[in-house]
């Protein structure tokens, strides 16, 4: 599947993003109020105000609508200019944002709900299970698997393993805290206790790959 999953699959660019954002809008709402069976691209033109063909017109089918409304949650909290390595930005700011960005993400109303309908769904339908990790925790991996390689290229730290070390620095974000969030019993950290976890994570994975060390 490629990676360029935003972009509409339709001929041509979309004549009006106002359009395209209020139909991936009503799509994240209905998909997690709904189900994903029990949505319809009649019902997402309906409560987007647009007509069906306009839908149709910038995504080709629901699969198609689903991964976008997924990689559009996404991009909320980690836009793709996140996973950059800018000239003059010490690597520690970069992997702060990205972790603030993702601890956001991971523990919104909406990211839960839709990991909760996705393990309700997945036995049911690994195709669909596949569409959203490939278009949701895949996508942000490759893209700091492909960070953490360009860092390792500066010096910055000793990173051997990137995919390894991207899929350790998102678990360790997770924690305990985000399965208790799943499970309801218990709540998302926020302010103070939020940022001083965000910077617990990043400074233990800064000392862990740290050159010379022995990761």
């Amino acid at each position: 599947m490629s990676n360029n999953l935003s972009a509409p699959n339709g001929p041509g660019r979309p004549k009006d993003p106002a359009k395209r954002q209020a139909i991936l809008d009503a799509a994240k709402s209905l998909f997690l109020s709904n189900g994903y069976a029990n949505t319809s691209m009649d019902a997402v033109s309906a409560e987007a105000g647009v007509s069906k063909l306009t839908v149709y017109s910038h995504f080709n089918d629901k699969e198609t609508l689903f991964s976008a409304a997924v990689v559009a949650k996404c991009e909320e909290q980690l836009p793709p200019l996140f996973f950059e390595l800018p000239d003059g930005i010490a690597v520690e700011t970069v992997l702060l944002n990205i972790a603030r960005g993702f601890h956001q993400l991971i523990n919104s109303d909406e990211s839960v709900n839709l990991h909760r309908l996705m393990m309700t769904l997945g036995s049911q339908d690994p195709k669909l299970s596949l569409i959203f990790f490939e278009a949701g925790p895949e996508r942000m991996l490759h893209g700091m698997e492909r960070l953490l390689g360009r860092i390792d290229q500066s010096g910055a730290l000793s990173i051997d393993k990137p995919r390894n070390a991207a899929e350790h620095f998102f678990c360790l974000l997770k924690g305990a805290g985000n399965f208790r969030l799943l499970y309801g019993c218990g709540e998302p950290l926020a302010g103070e206790a939020a940022e001083s976890h965000v910077r617990e994570v990043v400074g233990l994975f800064m000392r862990a790959y740290r050159p010379g060390s022995a990761s």
